[in-house]
């Protein structure tokens, strides 16, 4: 959180210590997991999350699967030999970076999403259809930016911690704040993880647990989760 503030009264800048603390923290978790971010044989995925001190649910932005572009993508269809999943993961890239990042619209995205389920009502998008739908997502968010998305993976990892810091200050986590009589000045921290895939299959799955209940503070466990999402 921290850093959060000296983004913000830098101007939205990183001192250099801060960008030496990524590059050193990147680089162990490179070694931990045994792949590369950027690479183009065995590529890691990296997400960027909110980490404010008290929850703020569905309030921050998120961004996942940063580090995808058109080499990496084949690395991965040739790594998890599941077509499907990879462009799956792209097109959700593209959408949340596009809309996370870049500022497009959601409803820019929702009607190429809407055309895209209407040309096989009921069905799933065929692998060649996610891979036009993940092109057409990313030259609509050219066309509504004036910018190139971007390929590069550490441009995108910068610009993505930025994104979360700035949704400190969307309206409606100043809202939430207000409401929940949440100091304005904590800021948030940025988490930086690897890649865990929901949608690899009926095993697979997303959730959240907290060790206190939210709502209450009493100690239990709870949490939520859906299978395949």
């Amino acid at each position: 959180a921290d850093v959060c503030n000296i983004y913000f009264q830098s101007n939205s800048n990183y001192p250099r210590e801060v960008t030496l603390q990524v590059e050193e923290n990147l680089a162990k978790l490179e070694q931990v997991i045994g792949a590369r971010y950027g690479d183009e044989e065995n590529p890691l995925l990296l997400s960027v999350r909110s980490g404010a001190r008290v929850s703020m649910p569905g309030m921050m932005d998120t961004v996942l699967n940063l580090g995808l572009n058109e080499a990496s993508v084949a690395a991965l269809v040739r790594k998890t030999a599941n077509e499907r999943f990879v462009y799956d993961a792209y097109r959700r890239f593209v959408e949340m970076y596009g809309n996370v990042v870049m500022g497009v619209e959601d409803t820019i995205f929702d009607e190429i999403l809407r055309k895209a389920r209407e040309s096989r009502p009921g069905m799933e998008l065929a692998i060649e259809g996610l891979k036009e739908l993940s092109s057409k997502l990313r030259a609509a968010a050219n066309a509504a930016t004036g910018k190139d998305f971007p390929t590069d993976p550490m441009e995108q990892l910068w610009a993505a911690i930025s994104a979360v810091f700035e949704s400190w200050n969307n309206p409606r986590a100043i809202a939430y704040r207000e409401i929940s009589k949440i100091s304005h000045h904590w800021g948030t921290a940025v988490t930086v993880q690897a890649m865990v895939f929901g949608n690899m299959g009926d095993d697979s799955g997303t959730g959240v647990v907290f060790s206190r209940n939210p709502a209450t503070g009493e100690r239990e466990l709870i949490g939520e989760f859906l299978l395949n999402a």
